[in-house]
């Protein structure tokens, strides 16, 4: 793609609940519209329409339509990359519900959507756990018995992988370099939170495991907790499955520790006094600086360590406390130019340093866009 300038943007939110609504950005300029959405097709059917009349239109018919891509988030072990949807690649996808049972469904009603509107176009599916599928055996496995692999899929899967393989490859292309040969360590940080290891461009290991409850701490999950733990609190307060689940998933991370799952609210409280504000922002960042240094063991050494995501791209702090104390691997930040960063691509190390510490926003609707392009 020689062209790859944004048109337009946007999504909806909210489906299925009174006030959900569709925001649009055209001309550097976003907009909202409110309309109750009960499910996806027409869903799918007002962002259509959005793009063909009205104030917003781009298009004079869906016919300008070559192709539409998806992202799927968990494609198991079946899907090592972007692949052309059919109702085989569709029944695949379906058997991997078990393992994604929020998001798997709600994928699959986005491509009948798109098929009941436009039956003959064709359609791609990028999977967020596909670049994570070279990783080794030794670092997908569970210490679990074996048969709970081989029957039921049980392994680290990693989610993110979109992100992480984009800022992966635009971090070469950002320093003119090679992934070849070179050391990764890209920190998709956000309200989801997870780091992977990319050595040659390649994933070896990530933080995310068979659901994206693993790894760092992030707004709303635990991440990494002794199952021990998990075992003694579903029997304290007699807790079934959907309990626990909630628990770890969405009453936990930055959100049990302090009240906020928004690190702005964290330092804000911190800035107040607070010093469940000051723990919780230690611990997500102290956890961050643990994988990194696991992550430099893992592949021999580091040598370059990017921030992505919403607090990644934004927050000096997070940046400043992932790698504090890191001088003895070689990592030498410059803390005017960490501080002045934002939302753009740049370098935030020293010039003497010999890890080159980056941020670069991520853009998974570009590499959507560029797999969509090459399989339709």
């Amino acid at each position: 793609m020689t062209d790859r300038s944004v048109i337009t943007s946007g999504g909806i939110e909210k489906i299925g609940m009174p006030d959900s609504f569709i925001t649009v950005k055209l001309n550097g300029e976003k907009h909202r519209m409110e309309r109750p959405i009960e499910e996806h097709t027409a869903g799918v059917k007002w962002i259509f329409e959005v793009l063909t009349a009205g104030d917003y239109a781009v298009l004079k018919s869906l016919e300008e339509l070559d192709a539409v891509g998806h992202r799927m988030v968990h494609g198991g072990e079946r899907f090592n990359q972007s692949v052309r949807l059919t109702d085989e690649v569709l029944k695949a996808f379906e058997e991997c519900n078990d393992l994604a049972p929020l998001h798997n469904p709600a994928n699959l009603k986005g491509v009948a959507a798109v098929t009941a509107l436009l039956p003959d176009i064709p359609q791609v599916g990028v999977f967020d756990t596909a670049f994570h599928q070279t990783m080794p055996d030794y670092s997908y496995m569970y210490a679990l018995p074996y048969e709970l692999y081989e029957k039921y899929g049980v392994r680290r899967y990693g989610f993110h992988g979109t992100s992480h393989r984009y800022v992966s490859q635009r971090v070469c292309e950002f320093l003119g370099t090679s992934a070849e040969g070179k050391r990764i360590i890209t920190c998709h940080i956000g309200n989801g939170a997870s780091i992977a290891a990319v050595k040659d461009g390649k994933c070896v290991d990530t933080t995310m495991g068979l659901t994206p409850l693993e790894g760092l701490m992030m707004g709303t999950r635990s991440g990494d907790i002794d199952a021990g733990a998990v075992t003694y609190l579903m029997d304290k307060f007699g807790l079934d499955t959907k309990g626990l689940a909630a628990l770890l998933n969405k009453q936990s991370g930055l959100l049990g520790l302090c009240g906020t799952s928004d690190f702005r609210d964290v330092l804000a409280g911190i800035a107040n006094g607070n010093d469940r504000a000051r723990l919780a922002k230690e611990m997500y960042t102290y956890r961050i600086r643990k994988y990194i240094g696991a992550y430099a063991a893992a592949m021999g050494g580091v040598d370059i360590i990017l921030f992505t995501g919403g607090a990644g791209e934004n927050q000096w702090e997070v940046r400043d406390g992932a790698t504090k104390g890191l001088e003895y691997m070689g990592v030498q930040m410059d803390e005017t130019r960490n501080h002045s960063c934002r939302a753009t691509e740049a370098i935030i190390s020293a010039d003497n340093s010999p890890v080159t510490v980056c941020v670069i926003p991520t853009d998974e609707e570009l590499m959507i866009a560029l797999d969509t392009q090459a399989l339709a």
